[in-house]
């Protein structure tokens, strides 16, 4: 891991998600407040996408000298999530190539052209991520980027204090691949934090997209996600997690604490089904 850059706290103080992320959680933030513990050592996060959590605690974690693991399935966020950490300031580079190359053309034939050096790979995720219908992340059955390209006037490709804050922010960051369930041999007792933003259940038979992986989240594994819980909840490990307000959570989560917030659908093929939805938080 690199050393800490020498970056002005403010920016440190300012870090936030760099990418887009359907469900991403930065708007929720003042409501999940009341229900942050404060009195931990370690903090988990095994659904990474957008990071809005981490990046909010983040000063809070700097300056008391904590750690923070996070971990994802998707192989080509890890990876971003690396590069920003480790190599910023080439990333930036390459996305300032993107941003003045952008375009139709210029767009489809990066979402064709798969990249194996690591910085290319975020580069080549940043850019569809800025520039993609919606920041909607899809990959068809052989695990390739297919989403169109958005309409956008001045899309931000790339923002360099923005990745720079990341950067920093990111430094007391172990960053891994891995199923979430792992998290189970790392969360050990009461210095530990866990925060799950799983792919939501689908509150009907029509709603069954997920941006986690080309695999549906399904209930099965919401059970196995329960049962972690459970488990950790009897190490005392302190657990928050978000998901969907539907009967199937609700029932699965009967006996813990279950909290209401009200939150967006923002991401949805009809503009009229979009708007105001409420979400649980259930905390252990």
């Amino acid at each position: 891991m690199s050393l800490l850059p020498t970056y002005p706290l403010t920016q440190i103080v300012q870090a936030r998600p760099f990418i887009k992320w359907a469900g991403g959680k930065s708007r929720l933030l003042a409501q999940y407040k009341p229900f942050l513990p404060t009195d931990f050592e370690r903090y988990h996060e095994p659904f990474l996408g957008g990071g809005a959590l981490f990046f909010y605690l983040a000063p809070q974690l700097q300056a008391q000298e904590k750690r923070a693991y996070l971990s994802d399935l998707n192989p080509e966020l890890v990876n971003v999530y690396r590069c920003v950490r480790d190599e910023v300031e080439g990333l930036i580079e390459q996305l300032a190539v993107h941003k003045e190359l952008h375009g139709e053309t210029h767009y489809y034939e990066v979402r064709s052209r798969l990249q194996t050096e690591p910085i290319a790979r975020a580069a080549r995720f940043i850019y569809l991520n800025k520039t993609c219908y919606n920041g909607l992340y899809r990959e068809n059955s052989r695990g390739l980027f297919n989403v169109p390209m958005g309409r956008y006037k001045d899309p931000k490709i790339c923002v360099p204090d923005l990745l720079r804050a990341a950067s920093s922010a990111l430094q007391i960051a172990d960053i891994s691949e891995r199923p979430f369930l792992t998290v189970l041999d790392h969360a050990k007792n009461a210095d530990d934090f866990v925060y799950f933003d799983p792919p939501y259940h689908p509150l009907s038979e029509t709603s069954k997209f997920t941006a986690y992986s080309r695999d549906r989240f399904t209930a099965e594994q919401q059970t196995a996600l329960k049962n972690a819980i459970s488990q950790l909840a009897t190490r005392q490990v302190k657990v928050l997690a978000s998901n969907s307000d539907c009967p199937f959570i609700r029932e699965l989560y009967e006996g813990f604490e279950i909290k209401t917030i009200n939150a967006a659908r923002s991401i949805n093929s009809k503009a009229s089904k979009r708007g105001k939805i409420t979400e649980v938080l259930v905390i252990a």
